[in-house]
């Protein structure tokens, strides 16, 4: 009757490595960011790198670096901030 009472160690190593490894998550590649102003109405919007849509539209562009810094930390990204005339000032912030 002791045969059959194993400890949990035991009964760990018993199992198939498979069993034992927790699932290994993918990491998703980071993404960039960009804060550009818009010609049409002069907001400043944030938009994904080669994105054609604004995520997010902000009057200025103090309030569109909080919001993209925050979308970056969360995302393991980065943001790229353009001038008015669409030079970029500052890279990978």
């Amino acid at each position: 009757m002791e045969e059959k009472l194993e400890t949990a160690a035991q009964a760990a190593e018993a199992e198939p490595a498979e069993k034992q490894a927790a699932p290994v998550k993918e990491r998703q590649p980071a993404r960039n960011y960009h804060i550009t102003r818009r010609q049409t109405d002069g907001k400043w919007q944030v938009k994904f790198a080669g994105g054609e849509k604004a995520i997010k539209l902000f009057d200025t562009q103090a309030d569109a670096i909080v919001y993209a810094k925050k979308l970056a930390d969360s995302r393991d990204g980065s943001i790229t901030i353009h001038k008015k005339d669409g030079k970029m000032r500052k890279q990978r912030y």
